[in-house]
Protein backbone atom coordinates (compact mmCIF):
# COMPACT_ATOMS: atom_id res chain seq x y z
CA UNK A 1 0.00 0.00 0.00
CA UNK A 2 1.29 3.52 -0.85
CA UNK A 3 2.44 5.70 1.86
CA UNK A 4 2.64 9.68 1.59
CA UNK A 5 5.73 11.85 3.64
CA UNK A 6 5.65 14.70 4.40
CA UNK A 7 9.06 16.72 3.38
CA UNK A 8 10.14 19.50 5.17
CA UNK A 9 12.91 22.42 5.20
CA UNK A 10 13.47 21.87 1.32
CA UNK A 11 15.77 24.09 -0.23
CA UNK A 12 13.53 26.77 -2.38
CA UNK A 13 15.46 25.82 -5.75
CA UNK A 14 14.52 22.31 -5.42
CA UNK A 15 12.13 20.85 -8.28
CA UNK A 16 9.57 18.19 -8.11
CA UNK A 17 12.35 15.95 -10.13
CA UNK A 18 15.06 16.55 -7.51
CA UNK A 19 12.81 15.94 -4.84
CA UNK A 20 11.76 12.39 -6.54
CA UNK A 21 15.43 11.55 -7.53
CA UNK A 22 16.65 12.50 -3.82
CA UNK A 23 13.68 9.27 -2.82
CA UNK A 24 14.14 7.20 -5.36
CA UNK A 25 17.65 6.33 -4.00
CA UNK A 26 16.25 4.49 -1.31
CA UNK A 27 12.79 2.90 -2.95
CA UNK A 28 9.98 3.44 -5.19
CA UNK A 29 8.64 7.10 -5.57
CA UNK A 30 5.11 7.28 -6.60
CA UNK A 31 4.70 10.76 -6.91
CA UNK A 32 6.90 14.26 -5.24
CA UNK A 33 5.55 17.67 -5.12
CA UNK A 34 7.10 20.50 -4.31
CA UNK A 35 4.67 22.61 -2.57
CA UNK A 36 4.53 26.20 -4.67
CA UNK A 37 3.27 29.81 -3.07
CA UNK A 38 0.16 30.42 -5.57
CA UNK A 39 1.04 34.19 -5.25
CA UNK A 40 4.45 34.46 -6.41
CA UNK A 41 5.07 30.80 -7.83
CA UNK A 42 7.91 30.02 -5.52
CA UNK A 43 8.67 27.06 -3.76
CA UNK A 44 6.98 27.47 0.07
CA UNK A 45 10.03 24.70 1.46
CA UNK A 46 8.21 21.94 1.62
CA UNK A 47 6.38 19.02 -0.43
CA UNK A 48 5.18 15.51 -0.61
CA UNK A 49 6.61 12.20 -1.61
CA UNK A 50 4.23 9.27 -2.11
CA UNK A 51 6.28 6.04 -1.69
CA UNK A 52 5.38 2.27 -3.35
CA UNK A 53 5.27 0.81 -0.22
CA UNK A 54 5.11 0.77 3.36
CA UNK A 55 8.69 -0.71 3.60
CA UNK A 56 10.19 2.41 1.17
CA UNK A 57 8.12 4.68 3.48
CA UNK A 58 10.01 3.63 6.35
CA UNK A 59 13.24 3.40 4.54
CA UNK A 60 13.01 7.17 3.32
CA UNK A 61 12.19 8.32 6.81
CA UNK A 62 15.14 6.17 8.68
CA UNK A 63 17.92 7.42 5.68
CA UNK A 64 17.10 10.79 4.53
CA UNK A 65 15.16 12.55 8.06
CA UNK A 66 18.01 15.01 8.89
CA UNK A 67 19.99 14.46 6.00
CA UNK A 68 21.52 17.83 4.17
CA UNK A 69 19.84 18.42 0.75
CA UNK A 70 20.88 21.22 -1.00
CA UNK A 71 22.96 22.50 2.45
CA UNK A 72 19.60 22.15 4.59
CA UNK A 73 18.87 19.37 6.95
CA UNK A 74 15.33 18.07 5.88
CA UNK A 75 12.76 16.72 7.71
CA UNK A 76 10.63 13.45 6.79
CA UNK A 77 7.78 12.23 8.36
CA UNK A 78 4.82 10.72 7.46
CA UNK A 79 2.19 12.90 6.09
CA UNK A 80 -1.14 13.77 8.24
CA UNK A 81 -4.31 12.40 6.33
CA UNK A 82 -5.45 15.32 4.07
CA UNK A 83 -8.68 17.29 5.53
CA UNK A 84 -12.12 16.28 3.90
CA UNK A 85 -13.02 19.33 2.21
CA UNK A 86 -16.53 18.28 0.81
CA UNK A 87 -17.77 20.06 3.86
CA UNK A 88 -18.38 24.04 3.35
CA UNK A 89 -16.39 25.91 6.03
CA UNK A 90 -17.66 28.54 8.65
CA UNK A 91 -21.05 26.98 9.32
CA UNK A 92 -23.39 28.90 6.61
Amino acid sequence: MQKRLYVGNLPYQMTDAELESTFAQVGDVVDAVVVMDRETGRSRGFGFVEMADEQAAEAAIKQLNGSQVGGRSIRVAEANPRPDRSRPRGGR
